[in-house]
């Protein structure tokens, strides 16, 4: 596996893995899902696979509603027809009958939930994955500018309120439309008189409803967006924890906490408040029209207009008038948690993808490994330039070292070569293919990037080096593991090769990482190599074992190395100096020296502790 000879299957370091030190590119256009019934219709799409399902649940829910509603009329029949008679048999009928309508009505109530909980799951299923799905197609620059704990948020927080909205609101939205259409029905049946003055309080109800249902709206799209700060807090601060206790900062830490959390607080008692609002609100009206109708109703009985069990009928009705217009109250809270929510992972889905394949573009199963760049210009921010007029040729199992001040483009040369950003004048080319005119994912396979800060995933050490490429059998691993010299002290490891490794590899050395992280890019086995800052952060021996490593890796491959170490670039075919985003010096590394220009400043300082700026 030492050389080119097998194509590789799958990449070795993916997007994930990209370097991001140059400046933050500009977000991709992104068309804001603020409107609600646009997310609503959005939202309910999703249950469009189900829509027997939902039949099913409708009519289950109606029959169970409108069983539910025969039982307050029962009632008055038995008060009519059997109380006031004394019929002691006819009693014992309509009580045995008024339980099992109420018993049915709840065992179908109970099946619908049932049925509407396992679709609501299905839809959050696919709703969650086209959501992470769609994150692992946006571009680097979204990443520079979006916090990981506030996406973590939208996958989590604002799922999860959709979920709740979905799971049980949909039932009992049908639930309380079927209840309030059948109660106004069977009270008009009744008698009219009385249905008019219960539905006396209906319009007030609307109206509160609508007032303050979008203030309530407004203030959970606030905590959700909060609860996202919050987690971005949390994750940044627990990722970087060494960091923290190794400056004592941990005060510092708890303040920004406490800040971040403080803001939850206060948007959380803002939106409970108006969500809060509308039940009692209901609930003194409800009580209000009870009394109406009890008022009413016994002057009517004592002018002979109506029955007893007609007025007793009317009470419970009544009680239940006022349930679903609560429920419409509890819903609407949960329709707007779940509305923002929705806009803001809307707001991600509708958040246009990196840089996507040319309709003609070509599929390129294995490369020689030959770049040019010709004229390159590039800019992560319009109008400051970071690259300008690059020419460089790489010939195929080359190695081109690339050096510099930080911050003169060096990673910014190979962020594009890899089409993490794109270049805005001048062209790259592989064989001779402008970069733009290949399949992105056969242009990655063939590039393989070892960085300083490595990346490994929860899991064994067999499985993250296989990640170069997956079907890679255990021998091939092996080999890749001694040829990075990895093999000797994976095996020392407690279960050897099985070792589980704890978030991005915790449980091991900065070299052993970087050991690792070669034996992935060897099992790779890429035309093209991407060393960034390689042997940075380690010790003398170890970084000899990664420059040993690296030459096994490098073996008929080309490469691109980019090191502030200049000693362990000697060997380069051409070293290119670059300062500004300009290439200002290019040759061997004696040739450079030997023209005493910035490149020899620049080594002599790092072995003198001198440093003579030739530009002045």
């Amino acid at each position: 596996m030492s050389g080119r000879n097998s194509p590789k299957e799958e990449k070795g370091e993916g997007p994930s893995q990209g370097m991001r030190r140059g400046p933050r590119m500009m977000m991709g256009n992104v068309e804001k899902a603020n409107d609600p019934s646009g997310a609503l219709r959005r939202l309910l799409s999703y249950l469009g696979p189900y829509r027997l399902h939902l039949v099913i649940i409708s009519i289950l829910t109606l029959g169970s509603t409108l069983l539910s509603l025969t039982g307050p009329y029962l009632v008055s029949i038995a008060i009519d027809d059997f109380i006031v008679p004394r019929d002691f048999e006819g009693l014992v009928r309509i009580s045995a009958l008024i339980a099992g309508v109420y018993t049915i009505a709840s065992i179908t109530d109970m099946f619908a939930s049932w049925v509407m909980a396992t679709i609501s799951q299905k839809s959050l299923k696919k709703l969650r994955g086209e959501l992470f799905e769609h994150i692992q197609t946006l571009s680097l620059g979204y990443f520079d500018r979006q916090p990981a704990g506030d996406l973590m948020s939208r996958l989590t927080n604002d799922v999860d309120a959709i979920g709740a909205a979905l799971s049980q609101n949909v039932t009992q939205l049908i639930r309380s439309f079927i209840t309030l259409v059948g109660i106004i029905a069977v009270m008009f049946r009744l008698n009219i008189w009385l249905a008019l003055a219960s539905l006396f309080v209906f319009p007030i109800m609307v109206v509160l409803t609508a007032l303050i249902g979008k203030r309530t709206r407004a203030s959970f799209r606030g905590l959700q967006r909060s609860l996202g700060q919050l987690n971005s807090v949390m994750q940044e601060n627990i990722t970087g924890q060494k960091v923290v206790i190794a400056f004592s900062q941990q005060q510092t830490v708890n303040s920004k906490f406490e800040k971040s959390n403080n803001d939850v607080k206060e948007l959380g008692i803002k939106a409970m408040t108006y969500a809060m609002l509308i039940p009692p609100l209901m609930g003194i009206l409800s009580n209000a029209n009870i009394a109406i109708v009890a008022g009413l109703g016994s002057w009517m009985a004592l002018q002979g207009l109506t029955t007893i069990g007609t007025i007793s009928a009317f009470i419970t009705y009544s009680r239940q008038f006022a349930n679903p217009l609560r429920h419409f109250a509890n819903l609407y809270n949960s329709i707007q948690s779940a509305l923002a929510g929705a806009e803001r992972i809307f707001e991600v889905l509708d958040t246009a993808p990196e840089l996507t394949d040319a309709p003609d573009a070509i599929s390129v199963d294995d490369f020689r490994g030959e770049v040019k760049f010709k004229e390159v210009d590039f800019s992560y921010v319009k109008g400051i330039p970071v690259l300008k007029d690059i020419d460089l040729e790489a010939y195929q199992g080359q190695t081109v070292a690339l050096v510099g001040p930080t911050g003169a483009g060096k990673t910014t040369i190979v962020n594009v070569l890899t089409r993490f950003y794109e270049i805005q004048d001048g062209s790259i080319q592989i064989d001779g293919n402008d970069i733009r005119e290949i399949k992105k994912d056969d242009l990655r396979k063939q590039l393989g990037i070892v960085l300083q800060d490595v990346f490994l995933f929860s899991g064994s050490v067999l499985d993250n080096i296989r990640y170069g490429r997956l079907d890679a059998s255990d021998d091939e691993i092996f080999e890749a593991a001694k040829l990075a010299n990895a093999d000797n002290f994976i095996r020392r490891l407690p279960q050897g090769y099985q070792t589980t490794l704890s978030e991005r590899g915790g449980n091991l050395s900065q070299g052993q990482r970087q050991l690792i992280s070669i034996a992935r890019a060897i099992v790779a086995d890429p035309a093209i190599l991407i060393l960034d800052e390689a042997t940075s952060s380690v010790d003398t021996r170890t970084e000899m074992q990664i420059q040993e490593a690296l030459l096994n890796l490098m073996k008929g491959r080309t490469s691109f190395v980019i090191a502030h170490r200049l000693s362990t670039i000697r060997n380069a075919d051409q070293v290119l100096v670059i300062n500004n985003g300009e290439i200002i010096e290019r040759g061997t590394h004696s040739e450079l020296l030997e023209k005493r220009g910035f490149y020899y400043n620049l080594y002599m300082s790092q072995f003198k502790g001198t440093y003579v700026d030739t530009l002045d």
